[in-house]
């Protein structure tokens, strides 16, 4: 009786019953997966380096930005290319938690619309607010929309002058913000970077250049 070894044809070995090019094609299967891992690998570590050093996204967990900024929302921070000496009043900027906030967890980065810049003075009468003794013009924010607390320890006689290297800054949603009126200005080296996209709000994308 013979033995299975014994349907290959007279003389020839194993090997020979596989189909002409068979190896190639194994050889090409092997040689896509390769490529697809090594994309896959270089495509999260460019992410990687993105993250780390061009741009961030955030999401907003409080109201205090409404209603440029609702919760829920996801912002794009720019990292790459800004330094402190870049920002500008109106600009919306991501900061490391100020030592005197007692308002939000300490490990949490913060999101605010800085008011007024290093050397500036700047004081609050009624619903408005004055930089260097002028009405300081904002358009991103309603009609009527109520200061709530001062500013502290500043009027018009005796403006509070914002130290060299720091930024006075405050939240859209003026009555529930804490803010710079509560733990002071921030400093320069903590701003992470500044918002230059809203890509998600209310559940769904929706892009907004800020």
């Amino acid at each position: 009786m013979s033995g299975p070894a014994d349907t290959s044809p007279a003389g020839a070995s194993p090997a020979d019953t596989s189909p002409a090019g068979h190896r190639p094609r194994r050889h090409r299967r092997r040689r896509v997966l390769a490529e697809t891992a090594i994309t896959i690998l270089t495509a999260i570590l460019l992410a990687g380096l993105a993250r780390a050093f061009v741009f961030q996204t955030f999401w907003i967990p409080s109201s205090s930005m409404v209603p440029t900024l609702a919760v829920g929302d996801r912002i794009a921070v720019q990292k790459a290319f800004f330094s402190p000496g870049d920002v500008r009043e109106g600009d919306i900027v991501v900061f490391s938690h100020p030592p005197l906030d007692r308002c939000s967890a300490p490990q949490d980065d913060l999101v605010k619309r800085v008011i007024a810049l290093p050397g500036q003075s700047i004081y609050s009468a009624g619903d408005t607010i004055y930089v260097n003794g002028r009405p300081l013009a904002e358009p991103y924010l309603p009609a009527s929309d109520p200061l709530g607390p001062p500013i502290p320890n500043a009027t018009s006689q005796h403006p509070y002058r914002v130290p060299s290297g720091e930024f006075y800054v405050m939240g859209d949603n003026r009555a529930d913000s804490c803010d710079s009126r509560f733990w002071g200005p921030i400093t320069g080296s903590s701003i992470i970077g500044r918002v230059v996209l809203a890509w998600w709000h209310d559940h769904h994308p929706e892009f907004r250049g800020l």
